[in-house]
Parts: C-alpha cells; sequence; structure tokens
C-alpha cells in the first residue's frame, strides 16, 4: 500500500469520525496557541523592558543614594540623601574623571501645576544642560534649559508632551505660555520629543524639568540633595575605566576608606538589561512550560482517540490483514490518523495564537511578539505529540492477530 494511499485512508477515518476528531484537536489547538501567546508575551516584556533600559541612554552610568536607617528600620537604596551637586562637579571634573563625557544630575519632586483652568500633577525635575545628551532625549518645540536658565529672574521649564497635552491641548501651542508649579508662576520654553512608556517604566512623557539650583530652592527641603546623577562615557570600551573613576572620586569625596561601606552604588545601564533580560527570559520560560502542560493534554488526547479507534476497527484491521495487508501499512495508516490530528491542531493553533497577538494588544499595555521560529517550533511539537501519542495505538493495531480481529464482535 503506498503512503499515499494510507494518507488518503487515514483522512477517511478522520472525517468519518470528525466530532470526535474535532474535540482531538481542539485540545491540542489549545495548547498550541497557549504555548505561543505565552513566549509572545514574555519576549515582547524582554523587548519593552530593553528598550525602557536603552532609551535611558548610551553609555550609561547610574549613580544612586545608599540606603538610611530611620526609626530603627533600614529604608531601600536611593531613601539616603548623600549625593549632591559638589559630587556632581568632582565627577564632571576632567583631571579625576578623564572617560567621563558629560553627567546630569536628577533631583525630583511630584507637585501640582495649573494653567488657566487646566491642572495636572506630575514629576519635576531639577537637572542642568547636559541632560539631552546624557538621557539621548530631543527637543520637538522651542529649547531646553540653559546655563542662563539657573540665574534668570524669570523661572523657565521644559515639559513633556503628556503635561503639554493636559496643561495646553498639544506641544505645539504649549511653548511661550505660563503655567503655575506649586503656586510659582513659570515660562514654558520648550517641549520634549514623545518617548512613550511601557507598564515596565515610568511615563518620560509626564515629567517638567526645570534648573537643579530652581528645583532645590523653590520644591526641595533646602538641601543640595539628588536623586541620581546620570553619567555618560565617551564609548562603551572606556565605560569601565569611568565606572573606576567615578567610585574612587565618591570614595574619596565622601571619606570612605572600605569600598563596601560606599553610601552610594553605581549601575551600568549594561547591567540593568542583563538583569532584567534574565528576569524575563526565566518568566518566559515558565509561562512556555505552564501552558506545554495543556500540549501534554492534546497529546493524550490524541491517544485516547486512537485507542479507541483501534477498538472500533478490529474486525476492519482484521478483513485487511486477511487480505493480505502488512504490518507495516497498518501501523503507517493509524500513524498517519494521530500524524494529521496533530498537524491540524498545530495549524489552528498558531491562527489563534496570531490572532490573539493582534487583539491583546489593544486590551492591555502589553505587546506580543510571534517569531517565525515559534510557529515553526509550535507545529512542529504538535506534529510529533501527534506521531508520539499515536506510536503505541498504532503498533498495538498492526500486532493484532487476523483470526483474533475477525473472531472479535
Amino acid at each position: 500500500m503506498k503512503l499515499r494511499d494510507n494518507f488518503a485512508s487515514a483522512l477517511s477515518a478522520i472525517y468519518a469520525r470528525r466530532l470526535r476528531s474535532s474535540l482531538t484537536v481542539l485540545g491540542i489547538l489549545i495548547g498550541v496557541a497557549a504555548v505561543i501567546l505565552t513566549v509572545g508575551l514574555g519576549e515582547g516584556a524582554q523587548t519593552s523592558v530593553t528598550s525602557a533600559i536603552s532609551g535611558l541612554g548610551t553609555n550609561l552610568l547610574i549613580v544612586s543614594p545608599g540606603s538610611t536607617t530611620s526609626s530603627g528600620v533600614r529604608e531601600g537604596l536611593g531613601s539616603a540623601t548623600d549625593l549632591t551637586l559638589q559630587d556632581l562637579a568632582a565627577i564632571t571634573n576632567k583631571k579625576d574623571c578623564p572617560d567621563v563625557k558629560a553627567a546630569a544630575p536628577f533631583a525630583e519632586t511630584s507637585e501640582e501645576m495649573t494653567a488657566g483652568t487646566e491642572s495636572w500633577t506630575a514629576e519635576v525635575i531639577g537637572t542642568t544642560p547636559s541632560y539631552l545628551s546624557v538621557r539621548g532625549r530631543s527637543v520637538e518645540v522651542g529649547r531646553f534649559l540653559d546655563s542662563a536658565d539657573s540665574k534668570s529672574s524669570v523661572h523657565n521649564v521644559v515639559i513633556g508632551t503628556e503635561v503639554a497635552k493636559e496643561l495646553f491641548g498639544s506641544a505645539e501651542v504649549a511653548e511661550d505660555e505660563t503655567m503655575d508649579i506649586d503656586g510659582t508662576a513659570f515660562q514654558v520654553v520648550g517641549v520634549l520629543t514623545s518617548e512613550g512608556s511601557s507598564s515596565s517604566s515610568t511615563n518620560e512623557d509626564d515629567e517638567v524639568f526645570v534648573s537643579v539650583s530652581v528645583e532645590q530652592s523653590l520644591f526641595g527641603d533646602g538641601s543640595e540633595a539628588l536623586s541620581t546623577i546620570y553619567v555618560e562615557g565617551y564609548s562603551g570600551s572606556t565605560l569601565g575605566s569611568a565606572y573606576n573613576e567615578v567610585n574612587q572620586v565618591l570614595l574619596q569625596l565622601h571619606h570612605i576608606t572600605d569600598a563596601s561601606d560606599a553610601d552610594f552604588t553605581i549601575t551600568a545601564q549594561s547591567t540593568l538589561i542583563s538583569t532584567a533580560s534574565s528576569v524575563d527570559k526565566t518568566l518566559t520560560i515558565l509561562l512556555g512550560g505552564i501552558a506545554g502542560v495543556s500540549l501534554l493534554v492534546g497529546g493524550i488526547g490524541v491517544m485516547n482517540i486512537m485507542l479507541v479507534s483501534v477498538t472500533e476497527r478490529i474486525r476492519e484491521i482484521g478483513l485487511r490483514k486477511a487480505l493480505g495487508a502488512k504490518r507495516r501499512s497498518i501501523l503507517l495508516q493509524f500513524l498517519f490518523e494521530a500524524l494529521i490530528l496533530g498537524l491540524l491542531g498545530g495549524l489552528f493553533g498558531v491562527g489563534l495564537g496570531i490572532l490573539g497577538a493582534l487583539i491583546i494588544p489593544h486590551l492591555v499595555s502589553d505587546t506580543v511578539t510571534i517569531s517565525g521560529e515559534a510557529i515553526l517550533g509550535a507545529v512542529g511539537i504538535s506534529a510529533l505529540i501527534g506521531v508520539g501519542f499515536g506510536t503505541y495505538p498504532a503498533s498495538r493495531a498492526s500486532r493484532l492477530a487476523p483470526i483474533d480481529a475477525l473472531r472479535s464482535e
């Protein structure tokens, strides 16, 4: 019996029992779609996190304050107030830190702001003109802060597109408008280009920027404390040297002799990306494994339907054997049936997974990344499940003795 005939016979048998076959295909379909969507969500989250961290800027070091103790309770990193403008000046000193290209301070508070009858609450960030280059941002309308803004009697502010939308309706009309921040008048001199946001990062469009001296004098606690210092290196190859220089300068400035007692932390952007990617990859594997259980259930369904099929068709098998059919032909016929059921489940599952990938981003903020490798892998796995779980029923059918099969009721 030719392979083509075995294939046609398998299709005929599946069609004759189409309701039962459809339910078997449904089990594999759900499993394949679940695996594709969970892996796609994991990869999409990994891409979003990597993109968000990369958006901080290139060749970046992030200097954060250490922790502090309050009422006997040790608070988290960043709770201390030991980073100051003096630290910023030391980091940007070319004599001590020759591999540091630029550095930008961050002193931030959340404040209420108004423009006309509109009001909004956003992060007010005090920084310097080097912010644009260090963080890789650009201005859409107007200009960014310059050195004169820290000395001017008129308080100038640069705002994000989200703030511009909420207070003025659009970025285009925001330039040269005035707004109040916590009761103090500010002149809008620019609007930054939109960076977008994700569930894994803060919305960088929902921020306003003023001179660091203005932020500390108007909204700070009276100290020169900074929440973060972003340090830009000249290149990736010299970032390690910049790290060592910044670390050494801060240790000396803070009078720390043992590096393990440092009251600050320095994190490289590449470390953040590596850590985030590792976590997301682990979660993707975990979620994919959980979804894979449904594929196993689908495989058991294939075995079940094939065993039932063998039991129902014992007389047919016996008759074929009595007429000269070889064991190989019987084996191939039932294997083809299992293979077709697995492939149908895989193909329909891929279709459902792609449809879900198109719909889910409209319902939640997460993206779903579907790769060609995932699709081919899903179809291949479903075919293997069909063959793997169909091997035992097919082997059982091929081993039936013709006389025993013909004698059965």
